[in-house]
């Protein structure tokens, strides 16, 4: 008979706290999904600027997640980029790049009508928590 995983939910407090029924990422088995992270800080206040400082912010956001789960950039194995405005895919892009280095997860980005917060960028990842 096979025993069905436990779920373990991962939050922190290096992150905005989830702003509603959702955690900020639960780890399954080997693998992590995080909730998406918008530009919020740790305290919950949207971020000044624009979709750079705003990026800046969710990457800052998900490196808290995914280091409080045991986990890095490094072990991302999917990303789901939600932006405002697509013509804004240049500049999200080379900003994620910098976050990934030579690593390069699978990856979608679509362009949405309306995000949380009214916020230019929303972007969640699946990780891979296994350590070998």
């Amino acid at each position: 008979m096979t025993t069905k995983q436990q779920l373990q939910v991962i939050a922190t407090d290096k992150a905005p706290a989830a702003i509603g029924p959702y955690s900020q990422a639960i780890k399954l088995g080997g693998l992590l999904f995080t909730s998406g992270q918008i530009p919020l800080d740790a305290a919950g206040q949207l971020v000044e600027g624009g979709i750079e400082e705003q990026t800046h912010q969710v990457f800052r956001n998900l490196d808290a997640v995914l280091e409080a789960a045991g986990a890095s950039f490094q072990d991302v194995v999917k990303a789901t980029v939600f932006m405002k405005d697509m013509n804004q895919f240049a500049t999200v892009n080379g900003i994620y790049s910098s976050y990934f280095g030579e690593h390069k997860p699978a990856r979608s980005a679509v362009e949405v009508a309306r995000l949380p917060k009214d916020v230019l960028v929303e972007i969640e990842v699946i990780a891979s928590t296994i350590v070998e």
